[in-house]
């Protein structure tokens, strides 16, 4: 590498190298990608797109953090590193800041208004479907360039140039192109099916975004009346009982055996329903019996389905009761519930149960797990609704096998994806009933009497796509038959963000678009993640991917953990619990929040720890001043090698690290890299600085000062690169001030095997210098105060050591005299004189 005459500052900062250094490898285009010319120069990173809800928070910068270090590394290494960056900027959560932000709802049904301004966010505006895209698009440009740079600052070696969003155009070509391959060849289809519904956000949920939550209800016990008297039931729904087709019980359950096959009337609602059994049936819960109603949860599908039950809906899409009472349901009583949310409607058919005498005692409070929406807030209901689905089921064998192809990062992560592929229940839902999405693209044609034909849709050509249904065109038609008989109608729905961020290899890598580029990137060799999105986005990347191309999307995944707060509790906004990127960079420099982040093994949640901050900033401080210190002493002439024992210790020492982080790095166990690297920086710093220093200085000649001065500086130089995937600004800030490249673009250090020394001689050298200090300290004198003798007792190995290294010992402590006598364990006596 060449040398230029070092340019050191005075007084090495921290302060400003983050915004100086940030802007000068974008100007260099340090880390932009370089196709080469074979597969294996790459290394290619499906990076996570952050969505685009509000700000980021300490565990993004946490995660990120980790990738980036692999990506630095694997540069220095020699691959040409794919680094794109993507924004998940649509779907619920964008929707939701959206309305918050600026106190608006969207209607569909409303015609665009060319000059809407936001006003009163504290009044809630109504605006079109066209005018609400305007307001997503508006605050998700403004959020991504803070995204940008908050990532910019933390020192992200992202190729900018590359940047996705996927609600972009490129993005919604791919996912609308991949859903009609999909449709032709069957993978994709739509069914009208028990849906799981979020009333708050008013569209259908997928398996894999339910959370169960406790929540607070009650025990009502119900008498349905039957000729030979009373068959009461438990439940916490009593407000479903209009709602209910069968009474169920476990066929082994002795107590309703003479009842199976015989018919009781709901109490209150009049309604003939027959008592079935059925495996599912808990025999221990309540009563042993549970009303099956269409629908109130899972079991309830699963017991319509199968004992082929007829339905009775009652809840409708915005969580209230439906006007219209179902069939053989009492219509004046169910009157009194009509048009009720279903909170109001469980209070009502109490009173009408303690009216009719029906039921029997008070409710009794009991607090239960309920599955909501992961983002919502309330209850799901299950409604039936017409909804598009990818076929997950059919594929679930293939599915384990990639699983098995996948390296993971812990490996125990593995059995999450397999628990999670084993445990389907239903195929893939994609659809949405919002309006910031993807549109699925399609038409349909319509009927003599306006409905849809739903078993006919009509396909855009791939070579127009993106489309937007809504405000295009179906091949062969007018603008003026639309909604109309004989004409056609537009998909209203829009694919799930997972949809399309499920394929983001495919989007990044140039998937049916740079032929060239996807050959060098896909598969991609990483896919860095959260832990708790293994079974949406992991799972269903690994879908896409196998539908698609028949293969993995990508080699590893590494898996990061939560932080924690100092409860142990997950950070998130929600809580409240969040700490300020940006404020963790301005007052501890980018450096020690990475210093930070690194200390998080893969898979494992951290909690946070401004102590560890401190750690970093110190690390990061004492690596400019060592270098400043180093760089101070006359560069070696020639060829110097080191050549003394210490100076011999030290290179075999550094050698040791350097194998041990280069294959930990390959494992991705970053933190393990980090640990060894630290360890040989501080006895670099504390101990073998101060032990040979003296050597450096001496003017005199002779090898003993060349040897120190070269080893120094090979120390210092691979200690620079060891560390500048973890600290990139400080280290590149050094290296500056003798080199004339970037040390992110340097070589990654090799073990040079110019160190022969004893290995042993590093440890024997700090536990003496060690002992010298804590003597002064003891002795409240300072550590130039001089010794007047310092005896070592100890084996005969480790006095012919110690000897080895006698006159850097005496310089370094200011020792008069040193005396060895052999002993069976190692001690050491300072004398420090009057």
């Amino acid at each position: 590498m060449p040398e230029i005459t070092p340019h050191v500052p005075a007084r090495p900062s921290l302060d400003g190298l983050d915004v100086r250094w940030a802007a000068e490898w974008e100007r260099a285009g340090a880390y932009r990608f370089v196709p080469p010319a074979t597969r294996a120069e790459v290394f290619s990173i499906d990076t996570p797109p952050p969505t685009v809800s509000g700000s980021l928070h300490v565990g993004h910068v946490f995660s990120y953090t980790h990738t980036d270090i692999v990506a630095r590394f694997q540069r220095m290494r020699g691959r040409h590193v794919f680094y794109p960056m993507g924004w998940d900027d649509n779907g619920l959560p964008t929707e939701r800041r959206v309305q918050n932000h600026y106190g608006v709802r969207c209607d569909p049904s409303l015609p665009y208004d060319t000059g809407f301004t936001p006003g009163d966010r504290k009044r809630v505006t109504d605006v079109s479907r066209r005018n609400f895209i305007e307001l997503c698009e508006r605050l998700t440009a403004e959020d991504e360039r803070a995204f940008e740079e908050l990532w910019r600052r933390l020192g992200l070696s992202v190729d900018w140039s590359m940047t996705y969003s996927t609600i972009g155009h490129r993005a919604r070509r791919v996912a609308q192109q991949s859903f009609l391959r999909l449709l032709r060849r069957g993978e994709a289809y739509q069914a009208e099916a028990p849906t799981l519904w979020d009333v708050g956000f008013r569209t259908a949920v997928a398996q894999a975004e339910l959370e169960d939550r406790e929540h607070a209800g009650a025990w009502h016990r119900i008498a349905f009346h039957a000729p030979g008297g009373p068959v009461h039931v438990e439940t916490t729904r009593p407000e479903l009982l209009p709602a209910c087709v069968a009474l169920i019980a476990h066929p082994g359950d002795e107590r309703y055996a003479p009842l199976f096959g015989t018919t009781v009337t709901s109490p209150v609602f009049g309604a003939e329903v027959p008592l079935l059994a059925h495996p599912a049936a808990e025999r221990e819960r309540g009563a042993g019996i549970a009303m099956c109603c269409t629908f109130g949860d899972l079991t309830d599908v699963q017991w319509w389905r199968e004992l082929r039950l007829p339905a009775r809906t009652i809840i409708g899409r915005d969580g209230r009761i439906l006007p219209e009472p179902p069939s053989g349901v009492d219509a004046a009583a169910y009157a009194r519930l009509a048009g009720a949310t279903v909170h109001t409607a469980r209070q009502r058919v109490v009173e009408l149960l303690r009216e009719s005498g029906d039921l029997d005692g008070e409710p009794r409070p009991v607090t239960r797990p309920v599955k909501f929406y992961e983002k919502g807030d309330k209850p799901l209901e299950i409604v039936s609704s017409r909804q598009w689905f990818i076929r997950s089921l059919a594929h679930r064998d293939a599915l384990l096998r990639r699983g098995e192809e996948l390296t993971w990062h812990p490996a125990y992560m593995k059995a999450r994806y397999d628990d999670w592929v084993r445990g389907l229940n239903s195929d893939w839902l994609v659809s949405r009933q919002r309006f910031f999405g993807v549109p699925i693209p399609l038409w349909y044609p319509l009927d003599e009497h306006g409905e849809p034909r739903y078993d006919a849709p009509i396909l855009p050509d791939e070579d127009t796509l993106p489309v937007d249904p809504a405000s295009q065109l179906p091949p062969g038609y007018t603008e003026q038959q639309r909604g109309t008989p004989g004409g056609f109608a537009a998909e209203p729905d829009i694919l799930d963000t997972w949809a399309t961020s499920s394929l983001s290899p495919q989007i990044v890598c140039g998937w049916e678009e740079d032929p060239a580029r996807y050959a060098l990137t896909f598969p991609m060799d990483l896919r860095p993640q959260a832990h708790d999105i293994i079974r949406t986005w992991l799972f269903s990347t690994v879908l896409r991917s196998e539908l698609d191309a028949g293969a993995l999307p990508w080699r590893h995944a590494a898996l990061s953990g939560w932080i924690l707060d100092p409860d142990r509790k997950k950070m998130s906004k929600s809580r409240g619990n969040v700490v300020t990127p940006m404020d963790l960079l301005e007052r501890f420099s980018p450096d020690a929040v990475r210093y930070w982040a690194a200390g998080g093994r893969p898979g494992a949640d951290t909690t946070f720890d401004e102590g560890q901050l401190k750690i970093g900033r110190r690390l990061a401080t004492k690596l400019l001043n060592a270098a400043r210190f180093v760089l101070s002493f006359p560069a070696p002439t020639g060829e110097a090698t080191g050549t003394e024992p210490l100076d011999q210790a030290l290179l075999a020492a550094l050698d040791d690290v350097v194998r041990h982080a280069t294959a930990a790095l390959e494992a991705f166990e970053y933190t393990s890299a980090l640990e060894r690297i630290e360890r040989f920086f501080w006895f670099f710093c504390d101990d073998y600085l101060e032990l040979v220093k003296q050597r450096a200085y001496d003017e005199s000649g002779g090898p003993g000062p060349e040897s120190a001065r070269a080893t120094l500086r090979t120390a210092l130089s691979a200690l620079l690169r060891l560390l500048a995937p973890y600290v990139p600004y400080c280290t590149e800030e050094a290296w500056s001030w003798w080199h004339d490249d970037s040390v992110h673009l340097a070589p990654w250090p090799a073990p040079q095997g110019t160190g022969t020394g004893d290995g042993e001689l590093t440890g024997l050298a700090s536990t003496a210098i060690g002992a010298i200090r804590k003597a002064k300290s003891e002795a409240k004198v300072s550590m130039r105060a001089p010794v007047e003798t310092v005896r070592v007792h100890g084996p005969a190995r480790d006095l012919e050591l110690l000897g080895a290294i006698g006159a850097d010992l005496r310089a370094a402590g200011n020792v008069a005299a040193l005396e060895f006598t052999q002993a069976d364990e190692l001690r050491i006596d300072v004398a420090l004189g009057v």
